[in-house]
């Protein structure tokens, strides 16, 4: 199978780096601004593409890895988009994190243009894309994703199907709530910490030991004892996107949003004052008491 990629980005290197070192598959991919550098890619074999459409008439696979819903629907349905250019019984395999309603319409527009579409969105970080360590959430036909399975073999550790199309990005959505509203309250309490003089590590051990063990505290204590970001590459708007996705996906079915709208006013405060590109862990500075000042 020849693959195309739409979004070389932190997490797109990895799954395309992969594609055709560990799976050994041809690789055409989007030539964009927002890319990672694609020497390596490139090296290894990978194909730069001018349009969205280009990349779908070269491949039997199309993965998307872009940021949400608007990129993924300009992608599928633009002038040069993939679905003017899909060849008869190719994949979208759509590994971004998105609105469940927005995959369904764009899985019906895939499926009269010839193909078939199913939601495998990524759960882990951007180091275990580079080491072909990422699991999937997939939403979909069965047969379609047993289809697929080869290629999604050579960037993951575990696929999960999940249920229907839409479903993998419903749980997506799910876990990223869960995932960012646990490190939002850890920033919070560890900016607290902070301003009381409380020893940091004394803080992260406390925790380590009772209740507040956990993934949060994994990838956040690193930054609270020693101001290290680096082992979670995930930016404060994205994570404020995401909730605000969980929060409409709530509201599309009637599920109160609580404590979603409080973790989703935490995150705009940063994003608002311009610092939205910092990493997730830095919320642990940005809460602190007079940092917005």
């Amino acid at each position: 199978m020849h693959v195309g990629i739409i979004g070389v980005g932190l997490m797109g290197h990895g799954i395309a780096r992969n594609v055709l070192s560990r799976g050994g598959f041809a690789l055409s991919f989007l030539d964009h601004p927002g890319n990672q550098p694609t020497d390596e890619i490139v090296g290894l074999g990978a194909r730069p593409c001018a349009t969205s459409a280009e990349v779908a008439a070269a491949s039997d696979v199309v993965i998307l890895c872009v940021t949400g819903s608007p990129q993924v629907e300009a992608i599928i349905t633009g002038a040069d988009g993939v679905a003017s250019a899909i060849r008869p019984g190719a994949v979208v395999v759509d590994c971004s994190t998105a609105l469940p309603e927005s995959t369904l319409r764009m899985g019906e527009i895939i499926a009269k243009a010839g193909g078939a579409y199913i939601d495998a969105p990524m759960t882990r970080t951007a180091k275990h894309a580079h080491e072909g360590k990422l699991n999937l959430l997939v939403g979909g036909a069965a047969e379609t994703l047993d289809k697929v399975r080869p290629v999604l073999a050579s960037f993951t550790e575990k696929v999960d199907h999940v249920g229907p199309l839409g479903h993998g990005h419903r749980l997506k959505l799910l876990h990223n709530y869960v995932s960012v509203g646990f490190m939002t309250l850890l920033a919070e309490a560890a900016a607290q910490a902070a301003d009381a003089g409380v020893d940091p590590q004394v803080f992260v051990d406390v925790l380590a030991g009772g209740g507040g063990a956990s993934a949060a505290l994994d990838r956040l204590a690193p930054y609270i004892v020693s101001q290290d970001r680096e082992g979670l590459p995930f930016a404060v708007s994205n994570a404020q996107k995401d909730i605000d996705y969980y929060r409409a996906m709530s509201d599309a079915s009637g599920a109160q949003t609580v404590v979603a709208d409080g973790v989703s006013a935490a995150l705009a405060k940063p994003v608002e004052a311009g610092l939205g590109e910092a990493y997730v862990p830095e919320l642990v500075k940005l809460f602190r008491k007079g940092a917005g000042s």
